[in-house]
């Protein structure tokens, strides 16, 4: 069985974040999806809209996940890859470079980010609303 792992905030759960977890699924037979927690986010001077569990629920819920996990630092994904077996890791062409050190334990892929679509704009574009 070949097992991929992503990882991310996933807040505000939209297309983009869909393509990219079905294409992830593509390119094996197991997803697991690192979900960034409620502590680890806050010591990236980010908040999620949306608590920890339930993005962990909502993520859970989508047929390309095979199974989450916490991610709670940023040194964590050796370990996790070491762990759950995992023969790719994938993230949005946006962190290009940043994983390359992880060639050494696994197959790491950077994959498009969807064109147009982000948290952040779909953020931004809420306050303008109101």
């Amino acid at each position: 069985m070949k097992t991929v792992i992503t990882y991310g905030t996933f807040d505000l759960l939209h297309q983009g974040h869909i393509n990219l977890l079905r294409r992830a699924r593509i390119l094996g037979d197991y997803l697991i999806v690192g979900v960034s927690t409620d502590a680890f986010n806050a010591t990236k001077h980010k908040q999620a809209y949306n608590a920890y569990e339930k993005r962990k629920n909502m993520l859970r819920a989508l047929p390309y996940v095979g199974d989450t996990i916490a991610e709670t630092s940023w040194d964590q994904k050796i370990r996790d890859i070491s762990t759950h077996h995992v023969d790719v890791f994938v993230m949005g062409d946006d962190w290009k470079g940043a994983f390359d050190g992880l060639r050494a334990f696994c197959e790491v892929v950077y994959l498009p980010r969807t064109a147009g679509i982000s948290t952040t704009t779909m953020k931004h574009d809420h306050l303008k609303r109101k």
